[in-house]
């Protein structure tokens, strides 16, 4: 005796191609961005005053040159203790910011995203088009992003 299907004969007029869901749908356009001349104090005051916990740092024509984070400034205020120098306005992002920064391309599908968070162990990811800053990613969006989710877009 065979098998019976409970669930009747497929519908084989649905499509089995599904929209893609790119990181440009989920990525932050409205950035808090730094100049590399401003000051570590200016930083860690934007970082508490809007909770976050880092930020790209552009050029004037709006190039990504660095990223600068709450770890830089930690980093920043242990050296001033050990070296007995207090925190003073002379010391900048551009000495205490990380230059080399990945990217994520803002047409990679979010779970490509995801593996490259887990992989990279970074926060968040900027993302460039044609050499200039257009926004950004971070695990949060991509946790964002799988609360909207169906169910039937999981593999």
């Amino acid at each position: 005796m065979g098998i019976i299907n409970f669930q009747g004969k497929r519908d084989t007029s649905i499509s089995k191609t599904e929209e893609q869901i790119l990181v440009a749908d989920y990525m932050t356009t409205k950035l808090i961005k730094f100049k590399p001349s401003q000051s570590i104090h200016h930083v860690i005051s934007t970082l508490i005053k809007y909770k976050i916990s880092g930020g790209p740092v552009v050029n004037d024509k709006n190039e990504l040159i660095g990223i600068i984070s709450e770890t830089d400034c930690i980093r920043h205020i242990a050296d001033s203790k050990y070296y007995n120098m207090p925190m003073h306005h002379s010391n900048t992002v551009e000495k205490n910011m990380a230059e080399a920064v990945e990217t994520i391309d803002k047409n990679m599908n979010i779970f490509d995203a995801a593996d490259k968070f887990i992989t990279s162990k970074r926060r968040r990811f900027p993302i460039l088009d044609r050499g200039k800053l257009v926004g950004q990613i971070s695990q949060k969006d991509i946790l964002k992003a799988a609360l909207k989710m169906k169910g039937n877009r999981w593999k």
